[in-house]
């Protein structure tokens, strides 16, 4: 099957499952403008994902915006650096059950059947590829270059969203408000604040963009045990840098990866049956180990002459020199030209500029939840506190209206939505209930109105002509 022929393959399917039924929604009318029943913020898989999934559920007076150029979102051509995704081929994600919108389908269809057998993990590029197409194929609206500035809640039963498009500032009305803004959507990207007294350019965090180019030749120090330092350490290893030499706290290398076990083990998809406590529980395990580098990216990172991993080393302090920064370690000292920190993020939503005016009335796990010492940690009592569905829970009465309809599908669910809105891991069983949160609302909301249609239809559908005598034939 071609690119050409999965393109009507999609839109057969999608026919089959009633797609373009009539929408149920009622319009908002408003003075302001128009009112979208929901805004998704965020033009990446997870946005993309809530929009296909908004569209089954005939919701379709909706939008996506993304502060990125198209073909831009997301972190897969921007400043993610590993080879390939680190979940396996096969894990069925934002496709909601439909074959011929898997990436499966996509990929033999662009490259045949024998190069996917011989595919082991899905290379990051070919899935921003991926999503491209499912973005076109599917006609999902997504503004790009639209930046989300500000929520302001109304009285009115919608938001005000204040955002900057290419430069001008504007106003879109929403009921709804969906922030998919990804892994550091609820929060912010970690930096310790020794490094920050550093001057910015000795120094960059891996989400960040880097010019690697620049760093050809150079010696390079990396902060952290993620994931993402080895990418990083890969990288600049293979665009020319002389060293990369990674510094880690533990003692040993992480070696088990605890989302392999929750792939298969329930806990997924039934996460929200759990306690709060157990919830609490488990994630403040998880955060114990997180992901370890895939073998691969090690391997190639560990090929190279320049790489160095340094074990039992944190860094005590950080001071720059004439040439470049001195790196002190309880070991010993180093000087590189150049830092790369890959110390992860941190999930608050008083963090996050643009719930500035509401993150007061936002409850968190720390505000819900006195744990136990012994499984206490303060970056899971930081995460927002949401209903299973993906909604921020108010803090206090005064708070419902402020905060009522928006929905963190970002990774500051974790804690309360378990490994869902940004781990395809979990992607596909937490875009159904995202979305049947959405629509309840919306349904609940506009009650009134369809019920009192309801009582009122009056459309006849038996038209027959009734024989004129009501004498039974013999």
């Amino acid at each position: 099957m071609s690119l050409l022929q999965l393109n009507k393959q999609v839109l057969s399917d999608l026919s089959s499952i009633s797609l373009s039924k009539k929408e149920w929604v009622k319009p908002k009318l408003t003075k302001e403008g128009h009112v979208y029943d929901v805004v998704i913020v965020g033009g990446g898989q997870s946005g993309l994902g809530t929009a296909f999934g908004l569209m089954r559920e005939r919701i379709t007076n909706f939008l996506v915006i993304d502060e990125n150029p198209e073909g831009f979102e997301g972190p897969w051509i921007t400043y993610a650096r590993m080879y390939t995704l680190r979940t396996p081929k096969e894990l069925p994600s934002i496709d909601l059950g439909v074959p011929s919108l898997t990436f499966k389908s996509w990929y033999i269809a662009k490259n045949g059947a024998e190069a996917w057998e011989k595919l082991d993990k899905i290379p990051r590029t070919d899935w921003m590829e991926y999503l491209k197409w499912y973005r076109n194929v599917l006609k999902i609206p997504v503004k790009n270059e639209v930046k989300l500035d500000l929520i302001e809640p109304t009285d009115e039963g919608y938001h005000k969203l204040h955002v900057i498009e290419k430069g001008e500032q504007k106003v879109i009305l929403a009921r709804k408000v969906v922030l998919a803004t990804g892994i550091q959507g609820g929060g912010e990207w970690h930096v310790p604040a020794f490094i920050k007294e550093l001057p910015k350019h000795l120094y960059a965090h891996t989400s960040e963009q880097i010019d690697f180019q620049q760093l050809k030749g150079k010696r390079i120090g990396i902060l952290g045990g993620g994931a993402s330092a080895f990418d990083n350490a890969n990288y600049a290893l293979l665009h020319g840098a002389k060293a990369a030499h990674v510094f880690i706290r533990r003692k040993q290398m992480q070696r088990i990866n605890p989302i392999r076990h929750l792939e298969h083990s329930g806990i997924i998809e039934r996460f929200h049956t759990l306690s709060d406590i157990e919830k609490y529980a488990v994630i403040s395990h998880f955060f114990k180990y997180n992901q370890p580098p895939t073998n691969d990216t090690f391997q190639r990172a560990a090929s190279f002459p320049g790489f160095a991993l340094f074990t039992d080393s944190p860094w005590l302090s950080v001071e720059p020199t004439i040439n470049g920064v001195k790196v002190v370690t309880p070991h010993d000292e180093y000087e590189y030209d150049f830092l790369i920190i890959s110390t992860g993020l941190i999930s608050d939503p008083s963090l996050r500029p643009e719930l500035r005016l509401i993150h007061k009335s936002i409850a968190t796990w720390g505000d819900v939840i006195k744990a136990p010492d012994e499984i206490r940690n303060p970056l899971v009592d930081r995460h927002p506190y949401l209903t299973p569905e993906f909604e921020f829970v108010p803090l206090d009465k005064d708070g419902q209206n402020r905060v009522r309809g928006i929905f963190a599908f970002n990774y500051s669910a974790l804690v309360s939505c378990g490994l869902s809105a940004s781990a395809l891991s979990g992607i596909r069983f937490a875009i159904p209930k995202l979305v049947k949160g959405i629509a309840d609302e919306l349904f609940v909301e506009d009650k009134a109105f369809i019920l009192k249609e309801f009582y009122e239809y009056q459309e006849e559908e038996f038209i027959a002509d009734l024989p004129s005598s009501s004498t039974p034939v013999a």
